[in-house]
């Protein structure tokens, strides 16, 4: 990765500004105001503090200019008038701290390129071709225009190549003329060819549309073929779209065959000699190929010079590769190292052929000889383990491996106790009836015997059913259940006492929930075609002013309900609602709050109130 970040230089102020920072901070961290009642030697320290202030500020900040930009020269200038003199400094060097702030942001422009990683770098004449294939293979963005020069700084571009990283450089077009007259632009492509360890692209126009012919262009490349030594080299042909390698002339053709050889020829592979590929970057025809050829020429020189520096004595690269395994020098006159082979102890050995001995009595079913029984004499003698115990248990039975008879306890013979199991502070061996299977064994008796006399047959099941008594019993069940849901019903009813209740005078009701309800209660109302489909009948003006007709009082329409009476049955209710309102706003006037939403926190301490001198009469305020 880079060693350097020039984004992260400080921005220089102009002259004007820089004085203008430091005179500022200097007021504001020194005092500003001498009484008449000050010495003459505290009046001269006064003004002596503000120089050495605004000394240190202008060298502070002149002192982090220079620290931050690169190989800059310290220089101390000192003067008469120690204030006045500094800012005649800082007005002089405008200019210099002018071009200080363009150079770092010229630097902070600058793509940021690490010399280490794989790299592949274009060149060639300006319009040949160069961006547009940068644009193809990798995930940048470069301007591209059909006018040369457009390529005025160096441009990055990263790609995956056999899931390893690469960076692509795009370099402005090389003009063919001496060194001394290129120009800044030009001189960063030859910068970048001439110090970075990369396979390098030389790209050519064989339609000749950027303005040079195939002859101008491959005298370009033999000019710079100087900076392409030890690097891998591939000339890539572009806009074979236009005019492919076999529309060029005779003269042309031999021109190129003398100086290329062909990817499809690299089986006999020439090291003085660069790959030529045709490509377009308009078809992408041979792109592909390009950057496979550029990236496995740069990947094996790299290994081949990891390979080199490893083999040369002293080199820090790769140092596994340069580990020394120490070997036991040779006793006397040997010239070979002396015998060590693995120590085993005898104890290991003899388990060992015991094991192997009472492996080949298991698969022979051999009696025991009289090696076979030393080898059970010496058995006998060492502890008796579970693996040996097994093949002893009775085989109907079954070997029971106990884990309680190695338990540590005061009396070992308690070791086999069954352990009590409790249940909600019962013994369950209390609950447990010794005669359980002798009662199991009857019920299941009788069981076979209900079975046997067609007691769970069908026909009993249907007798049952039309038994009179069977019916009292169902009749007399269905009656607790309407009951117990009309118990339920009321319960539900009490709890709803509290809730608003709506009157019905003031709920909507239609047509035909009025004649399914007097259905309901057995009155037979034919409303079905007047209700539904006739025509709705509108009432006659009435005189709002007329007096009261007593004999017509029924029928006068109600006036409309208020909002704040709306879904109150009487003056009752009306009364409670209003009751509870003035309860449920106690706490918001008590608060002095604006709402219920007011989340407000007043100042609990008035600073008018607890800010100033403790004097005679003011105590009472803390």
């Amino acid at each position: 990765m880079p060693c350097y970040n020039f984004k992260s230089i400080t921005v220089v102020p102009s002259s004007k500004d820089f004085i203008d920072i430091v005179l500022s901070k200097t007021q504001r961290k020194t005092p500003t105001v001498i009484h008449p009642q000050y010495a003459i030697g505290r009046i001269r320290h006064f003004y002596m503090r503000k120089v050495k202030t605004c000394q240190q500020f202008y060298h502070d900040k002149l002192q982090t200019i220079l620290t931050e930009f690169p190989k800059v020269e310290h220089r101390s200038r000192p003067g008469e008038d120690i204030k006045v003199r500094m800012c005649t400094v800082i007005k002089r060097q405008a200019d210099n701290l002018k071009f200080l702030e363009d150079t770092r942001q010229h630097m902070s422009r600058l793509p940021s390129i690490d010399p280490d990683t794989r790299t592949i770098i274009l060149c060639g004449f300006p319009n040949v071709g160069k961006s547009s294939f940068i644009n193809k293979i990798t995930r940048a963005d470069v301007d591209v225009q059909p006018f040369p020069f457009t390529t005025k700084s160096l441009f990055v571009g990263h790609t995956d190549y056999k899931n390893l990283r690469w960076q692509v450089i795009d370099t402005p077009g090389v003009l063919n003329r001496p060194l001394d007259e290129h120009n800044t632009i030009e001189m960063l492509s030859i910068t970048a060819l001439a110090h970075l360890q990369a396979a390098v692209i030389y790209i050519m126009d064989l339609s000749e549309q950027c303005g040079y012919t195939i002859q101008q262009q491959l005298t370009l490349f033999q000019n710079l073929r100087p900076l392409f030594r030890n690097k891998p080299l591939v000339i890539a042909a572009n806009k074979v779209d236009i005019k492919p390698f076999e529309a060029l002339s005779e003269e042309d053709k031999q021109s190129i065959n003398s100086i290329v050889q062909w990817h499809t020829d690299r089986q006999i592979r020439d090291p003085d000699r660069p790959i030529f590929v045709e490509m377009s970057t308009v078809t992408e025809v041979g792109l592909v190929t390009v950057r496979s050829v550029a990236c496995d020429d740069l990947l094996a020189q790299r290994v081949q010079a990891k390979i080199r520096a490893a083999a040369l004595p002293g080199s820090n690269v790769d140092i596994s590769n340069r580990l020394y395994i120490a070997k036991p020098k040779p006793d006397g006159n040997k010239t070979d190292a002396p015998s060590r082979p693995p120590i085993i102890p005898d104890g290991v050995l003899d388990k060992q052929r015991r094991r192997m001995l009472k492996r080949l009595r298991i698969a022979n079913s051999l009696q025991p000889s009289s090696q076979l029984e030393d080898e059970d004499e010496d058995s006998s003698k060492r502890c008796r383990t579970v693996r040996d115990r097994e093949p002893e248990a009775d085989p109907d039975e079954g070997f029971i491996l106990n884990l309680r008879e190695h338990w540590r306890i005061k009396c070992p013979e308690e070791a086999n106790d069954i352990i009590p199991e409790i249940l909600n502070g019962h013994n369950l061996i209390d609950l447990f009836d010794p005669e359980i299977e002798e009662k199991l064994n009857a019920l299941e008796e009788q069981e076979a015997a209900f079975e046997n006399a067609g007691f769970y047959d069908e026909s009993e099941l249907l007798k049952q059913e039309n038994d009179p008594e069977m019916k009292k019993i169902r009749e007399t069940a269905a009656k607790i259940r309407e009951a117990r849901a009309l118990r339920v019903l009321e319960s539900r009813a009490r709890k709803q006492v509290r809730r608003p209740q709506v009157p019905r005078s003031a709920r909507s009701v239609s047509v035909h929930k009025i004649h399914q309800e007097l259905g309901e209660l057995g009155l037979e109302v034919d409303m079905h075609e007047q209700g539904e489909r006739g025509r709705s009948l509108k009432r006659a003006a009435r005189a709002r002013n007329s007096a009261p007709n007593l004999h017509r009082e029924a029928s006068i329409a109600r006036a409309s309900v208020s909002r704040s009476r709306s879904g109150l049955r009487d003056e009752k209710m009306h009364d409670t609602v209003k009751r509870m309102s003035k309860i449920a706003q106690r706490k918001v006037v008590t608060l002095a709050r604006k709402g219920e939403g007011d989340r407000h926190i007043p100042t609990l301490k008035p600073k008018h109130l607890f800010s100033g001198k403790r004097g005679t009469g003011k105590t009472d305020r803390r």
